[in-house]
């Protein structure tokens, strides 16, 4: 994930602030957690897999993950 994000972010974009550098990582990794679909998670999102293995085993988490949702609201 690391080199994902430095790959799409950090080294195709200059950055004037360390503000500007959040503000494109926070967008940049709410786009990746609710749009993009893994062949690993067959298919889901990231946000999408933890919401399914939160429904199947609640007992493994501390808080109610769909509570979380830090994406878009529609």
């Amino acid at each position: 994930m690391n080199r994902t994000i430095e790959d799409a972010a950090v080294m195709r974009n200059h950055y004037d602030t360390n503000e500007q550098l959040r503000a494109h990582l926070q967008l940049f990794i709410d786009a990746y957690n609710h749009a993009r679909r893994l062949k690993t998670l067959r298919g889901l999102t990231p946000y999408e897999h933890v919401l399914q293995i939160w429904t199947k085993e609640p007992q493994r988490f501390r808080l109610d993950s769909s509570h979380h949702n830090s994406g878009s609201y529609t």
